[in-house]
């Protein structure tokens, strides 16, 4: 696997592990739990975002370069 998909199977499991923790969050009434479980689901999709239009950024790059050599 490249490091790109790493990646995006760790935010995967960190979004998983943050919908999970609203789940304790409601049943235990927490809401420092639900807090903490918003901000690790925010992050992960937020970075994955970024990771995201990065590697489409260097693909664009890539492509770009290839119609010049042409």
């Amino acid at each position: 696997m490249t490091k790109s998909k790493w990646i995006f199977l760790s935010l995967a499991v960190l979004a998983t592990i943050a919908i999970m923790g609203f789940g304790v969050a409601v049943a235990e009434r927490s809401f420092l739990i639900a807090l903490v479980s918003f901000v690790g689901l925010y992050f992960s999709f937020k970075y994955a975002r970024v990771v995201r239009n990065s590697l489409e950024d260097d693909n664009s790059m890539e492509e770009e370069a290839a119609k010049k050599v042409e």
